[in-house]
């Protein structure tokens, strides 16, 4: 008996301690017992990690043992891959191969997903689609009340990326008319925009690099998508390194990690050195105290402190723009960067200095009283983001309170602009800092 107690007890302190950790094993889950089933009739053997669910990250993968750098994370064998070779071998393939002008890879990969989707339990991929999201948290996705509090960089970018989806959309709609035959319902109803939308944003957000050689089949869009069953529950950080790629000798895609992970944490991946508004674009999260956010300002912010009646304005305003200086001008944890500084110091030259503006694009200090104003200007424009990024904040509180439906795309927006506040205060104290020293 008391054996059987201290067992128990070891239990019980494991389970604790996998909790505290920030994750909750979900490999008990019926959907991830038919999935790791699945991806082991088709080789794949693991066991370094586990589904969890975790506290700051939501769904991802946790370490089963202490993981040291240099060690395989994972490999998943050609046949778990999901590519433009799956689809040219399932029903589709003939009709992707007779249609003109050919399809991308990526509509033939979207079609693929919609087709699956639609088959239900007749479908080999079900597994994986079961596993799937039902909803995305991209900007493609979120509504316009969500959209309009979005820094104004990536809410342009955002309105773009939608009606690129759309013509994707129109543009496919005879291709998908042409698949009738495969179908009883009619094709408009199965392959319809939100279809799309959702295909779209899983291929967009989970897709592993992989290229494959160029077929006629297909249009000229760079082939180069693989969907990872299992492998894309990982998630994203942007503090890890690792080394990710298709081995050809194990015909496997295979992640080794360069960082260290203790047993029980939750493993993580890095997409690459993305800023957070990148990340809400492509993939539909923030990262918190990610170091290589920054805040973008706009030519309208740039602007709002110099006087408009200067005779020079517009010949200011035409090299910065052929030397490409009104683009990427931002604050990040460091302060002001580099590109803003030296665009607001061309902007502040007196009209005897302005024969110096090629020396101010290299670097050069031009006088102290320049230098001065400069500081000066960048420190009113970021107290001025400070303030709209405060006023959107409040906004988007009393839209949480009114239009509970959105609280979870509102939290999104709330998470972005609250890490653009951290950057920004840390900015003005740098530059508060800078003042004093040149005072």
């Amino acid at each position: 008996m008391k054996k059987s107690r201290g067992r128990t007890g070891r239990k019980r302190r494991r389970k604790q301690l996998q909790s505290f950790m920030g994750g909750v094993n979900c490999s008990h889950k019926l959907e991830y017992i038919k999935l790791k089933k699945w991806l082991k009739e088709r080789g794949f053997e693991d066991s370094n990690l586990k589904p969890a669910e975790f506290w700051g990250t939501g769904r991802g993968l946790m370490a089963t043992k202490a993981l040291q750098a240099g060690d395989l994370i994972i490999s998943l064998p050609e046949k778990c891959l999901l590519t433009t070779d799956t689809v040219l071998s399932s029903c589709l393939g003939e009709y992707i191969v007779k249609w003109k002008p050919p399809v991308s890879p990526l509509i033939a990969l979207c079609t693929f997903l919609i087709a699956e989707r639609h088959a239900g339990e007749k479908s080999l991929w079900k597994p994986y689609l079961d596993v799937l999201p039902k909803t995305y948290t991209c900007p493609v996705c979120l509504e316009h009340d969500v959209v309009s509090r979005l820094p104004e960089p990536v809410r342009k970018k955002a309105q773009e990326q939608r009606t690129m989806v759309h013509e994707l959309y129109m543009s496919s709609k005879g291709f998908f008319s042409s698949l009738q035959p495969l179908f009883a319902e009619n094709t408009g109803t199965i392959f319809n925009y939100n279809a799309l939308e959702w295909a779209w944003c899983t291929i967009n957000t989970r897709t592993i690099y992989m290229k494959h050689s160029q077929r006629e089949c297909f249009s000229l869009e760079p082939d180069v998508y693989a969907l990872a069953p299992y492998l894309d529950l990982l998630n994203h950080s942007p503090n890890v390194q690792v080394k990710a790629a298709f081995n050809e000798q194990t015909r496997s895609y295979e992640i080794w990690t360069n960082s260290q992970c203790k047993k029980y944490e939750e493993v993580f991946i890095c997409y690459g050195p993305h800023d957070n508004q990148r990340l809400l674009l492509e993939y539909g999260f923030v990262a918190i105290d990610n170091p290589h956010s920054s805040v973008y300002v706009s030519s309208d912010a740039l602007l709002k402190y110099f006087p408009p009646l200067d005779k020079q304005r517009n010949a200011k305003l035409s090299i910065l723009k052929d030397h490409d200086f009104l683009e990427n001008l931002t604050f990040g944890w460091d302060g002001p960067s580099w590109r803003l500084l030296t665009a607001l110091k061309l902007l502040s030259l007196e009209a005897d200095e302005f024969t110096c503006w090629r020396r101010t694009l290299l670097g050069d200090v031009i006088s102290a009283r320049n230098e001065q104003q400069t500081l000066s200007i960048t420190a009113k424009i970021c107290h001025f983001l400070i303030e709209e990024t405060q006023h959107i904040l409040l906004q988007i509180s009393q839209l949480k309170r009114n239009k509970k439906k959105l609280k979870k795309h509102l939290s999104l927006v709330e998470a972005l602009r609250l890490e653009d506040l951290k950057i920004l205060q840390k900015s003005a104290e740098i530059l508060g800092n800078l003042n004093v020293a040149t005072a």
